[in-house]
């Protein structure tokens, strides 16, 4: 009979301890937990995507991105990351399409026409990926080391004789957000 009494008034207890200010509820308005901190911005999906690119995770990378386009709508930022998670995933033909998109909304942007011949340069197309390489070379003033390295590596692909001998493997490598440079994957001896 005593445990019939106690427990309703334990439980009485506790729910006037969870109204209590002090107690680690609500605050004095009762709509924010305490400790969380509401003046700070939620971080924008292209920035979780750039995140989970460096992580990864293409896939939810790509879905980060589609989630920016709703943010701040259809520009070349969000395409070129677009284009990018889609040469990740080996989508190559989805990349080339986004990243000429991305070329359109935007001549001048660099890194665009960069991951462009990336992509150009994983089809075999080392003509045209040379020349985009060129092109983003000179829109960067050739600061980019990343992107002189591709235009190097586009170039003694097509077999021009000023260049060093081409190699046959390469490693696509992330350098910054959206940025990404082919690296040379040196020959085994046979």
């Amino acid at each position: 009979m005593l445990k019939n009494i106690l427990t309703p008034a334990i439980a009485a207890m506790f729910a006037l301890a969870a109204c209590d200010e002090t107690a680690g509820g609500f605050g004095p308005s009762g709509d924010t937990p305490r400790g969380i901190d509401t003046t700070e911005q939620s971080v924008d999906g292209l920035t979780v995507g750039h995140r989970l690119m460096a992580a990864g995770q293409y896939e939810l990378a790509l879905d980060a991105y589609t989630r920016a386009i709703s943010e701040q709508g259809v520009n070349v930022d969000v395409l070129s990351a677009i284009g990018s998670a889609n040469l990740q995933l080996g989508r190559l033909n989805q990349a080339e399409q986004i990243l000429r998109r991305a070329t359109e909304l935007d001549e001048t942007f660099a890194p665009a026409w960069n991951n462009l011949g990336v992509v150009l340069m994983e089809k075999g197309e080392y003509g045209e990926a040379s020349r985009v390489f060129r092109l983003a070379f000179a829109l960067d003033s050739g600061r980019s080391a990343e992107i002189r390295e591709n235009l190097r590596l586009a170039l003694a692909k097509r077999g021009d004789p000023d260049y060093s001998p081409p190699q046959e493997d390469f490693r696509l490598v992330r350098r910054g957000p959206g940025v990404y440079q082919l690296l040379e994957t040196p020959k085994t001896p046979e």
